[in-house]
């Protein structure tokens, strides 16, 4: 019996949202969209995909501008290091949920593990590995964690801003 390790490292690959055509419905725009990842094989890129599908939704994809290609790719960055890092040091993540309000762009991870993230420090660019919630702290406008009561599980959240 093989086993698949159910979240890959990000590679910055996968199946894209291009190929949109006339016959596609007009774009949703809720505000807010739920990913459950209990289980899921390819929990990175399968998270990548639906928030790109989400900015794709929202106006954000296809970009029109620098800036907004910009801001895009940097949700997806951080889409990646808060799913990776929930991968590694919390027994992998439970949901992801991708909401925006107004300006901001929240985006949220559930997983069960008890630690607490932190950008490494002091922070060493040279160093492989363990520059995720460093990348977070430079990209977002805040971020943080939520506690589950009992202390078992957490949801670790970051905002950024809208392209202007």
């Amino acid at each position: 019996m093989s086993t698949t390790r159910p979240c890959p490292p990000p590679d910055g690959q996968g199946p894209g949202a291009e190929g949109a055509t006339s016959a596609e419905p007009p774009p949703d725009r809720t505000p807010s969209r739920r990913l459950h990842l209990v289980g899921a094989s390819g929990a990175v890129p399968l998270s990548r995909d639906f928030t790109r599908q989400a900015l794709h939704d929202w106006g954000w994809l296809p970009a029109v501008s620098a800036d907004h290609r910009a801001a895009a790719e940097d949700v997806l960055l951080v889409v990646s290091e808060l799913v990776t890092n929930a991968c590694l040091h919390a027994d992998g993540p439970e949901e992801l949920r991708v909401s925006r309000t107004g300006k901001v762009l929240r985006l949220e991870v559930t997983d069960l593990g008890s630690g607490t993230p932190s950008p490494r420090t002091p922070h060493r660019a040279g160093r492989p590995g363990g520059h995720g919630m460093f990348i977070v702290q430079r990209l977002c406008l805040d971020w943080g964690v939520v506690r589950r009561d009992g202390g078992v599980g957490k949801t670790v959240w970051a905002e950024l801003a809208a392209p202007s």
